[in-house]
């Protein structure tokens, strides 16, 4: 049934159910909301990775300031 893949009319006929079931007047709320979700997303993958680094070595009080 789907040997050769998505094709182009395969992604026009969903964009078609789509548009049909919420409605022309919602679809900018809905992308909105899914565009700030990727961001808040992105972000929390980005903290995630930076607490995986090794923190900077801790400075040793004994030590003289310059």
């Amino acid at each position: 049934m789907l040997r050769n893949g998505l094709q182009a009319w395969h992604i026009i006929v969903l964009l078609v159910i789509i548009v049909l079931l919420f409605g022309a007047n919602r679809l900018p709320g809905m992308a909105k909301s899914v565009g700030e979700s990727l961001k808040i997303f992105k972000r929390e993958i980005k903290d995630l990775s930076e607490d995986d680094k090794p923190a900077d070595k801790p400075a040793d009080p004994s030590e003289p300031k310059a």
